[in-house]
């Protein structure tokens, strides 16, 4: 497993163990695989015996989810449905949901039964060694992916080397979506200004530059059963690499932003 810091210099973590897991799942649309998804993490937080809440937040939806969402509720009691209260978007429902999270560790998880539950334990695990953020990679050795878009798998790969070789670190997966982060570093990246999923790189490269103790364990991914994907190809460009310039001049421009 790799691991890493701001500096890019393999350091050892330094953080004591969580208390309690927030799982952030944004939901657009989701109405054929919300329940599923949302049941199997619940089962398999519970059988681990890991202390969690689920806050789902809908972005926007024009389908039936939130109102599985709330009739869900009743029955599950970890589950903390609410709506994005303003303009929809990927990131800005991550950040509402990522501000309404009670947890000191969180995991920001797709809704469409994508990432594999499982991977949540080891995220949450891997958290309590000290890191401050868990990335996970599924092109590294015990990763994988099933049924990936042969086009969007080569832009996944063009634009991961990109970030790689533009900030010189050891990681290779940045586009993925499903991270985890001690609530500390949610807090030092902030401000969150990417509204879409070009937040998916944002909270990782600010993480990095700004001084966070990380560490990279293997995934999985499966492509989506059933909906639509909410990420358009043109987003891989202006909004991906907006930030990426943005992040860059941070990182070399100034030091007001780093941990102390």
């Amino acid at each position: 497993m790799a691991e890493g810091v701001g500096d890019m210099k393999s350091q050892p973590p330094t953080s004591g163990e969580c208390t309690k897991l927030s799982i952030i799942v944004p939901a657009r649309n989701e109405e054929g695989c919300i329940v599923s998804t949302l049941q199997h993490l619940d089962l398999e937080l519970g059988l681990n015996k890991i202390p969690h809440e689920i806050v789902v937040v809908d972005d926007g939806s024009t389908d039936s989810t939130w109102t599985i969402l709330t009739d869900l509720a009743q029955t599950m009691t970890t589950l903390k449905p609410t709506q994005n209260p303003g303009p929809a978007g990927f990131g800005r429902a991550v950040a509402w949901g990522l501000s309404q999270a009670e947890g000191d560790a969180m995991v920001i998880m797709m809704a469409d039964e994508s990432d594999d539950c499982r991977d949540v334990v080891r995220y949450w695990d891997k958290l309590n060694e000290g890191y401050d953020c868990v990335f996970g990679s599924r092109f590294i050795k015990g990763g994988g992916v099933i049924d990936y878009p042969a086009h969007k798998l080569l832009l996944n790969r063009m634009a991961n080397m990109f970030i790689k070789v533009l900030f010189g670190i050891p990681h290779n997966d940045f586009t993925n979506a499903f991270k985890a982060y001690r609530r500390t570093a949610i807090q030092g990246c902030s401000p969150l200004i990417a509204a879409h999923f070009n937040l998916t790189i944002e909270i990782p490269l600010k993480a990095i530059v700004r001084g966070y103790t990380w560490a990279t364990i293997p995934i999985t991914w499966r492509n989506r059963r059933t909906g639509l994907s909410k990420l358009h190809i043109h987003e891989m460009g202006s909004r991906y690499l907006f930030i990426c310039l943005y992040v860059w001049l941070e990182k070399n421009l100034t030091t007001d932003y780093r941990k102390i």
